[in-house]
């Protein structure tokens, strides 16, 4: 099963900006809805932004004006813009593979200090 592989998290200064990164194998991950999620301790997992296979992008309001999802199909990635990072965007940060892959990766922590 082909798991997605997320980079780019680390620890950065609330204002300050992140790009992480969601990569998988093989020429199908283009037809994959993709979406980014993030878990805080003691928290559920929730949807931060998700992308379809056309480019149809979708936001928490949490988020919206200051992270942008994007992907590149010539390099099988999805990527995460955050900017302007608040102390409460602290989590780890997971990137969920739609059909056909349908896994998780396995996750990467952002923490951002006030």
């Amino acid at each position: 099963q082909v798991q997605p592989v997320e980079s780019g998290g680390g620890l950065v200064q609330a204002g300050g900006s992140l790009r992480l990164s969601c990569a998988a194998s093989g020429s199908n991950f283009r037809a994959a809805a993709v979406g980014w999620y993030r878990q805080a301790p003691g928290k559920q997992r929730g949807l931060v932004a998700s992308i379809s296979s056309s480019g149809v992008t979708n936001y928490a309001d949490s988020v919206k004006g200051r992270f942008t999802i994007s992907r590149d199909n010539t390099k099988n990635t999805v990527s995460l813009q955050m900017t302007s990072l608040k102390p409460e965007d602290t989590a780890v940060y997971y990137c969920y593979a739609g059909y056909p892959y349908n896994t998780w990766g396995q996750g990467t922590q952002v923490t951002v200090s006030s």
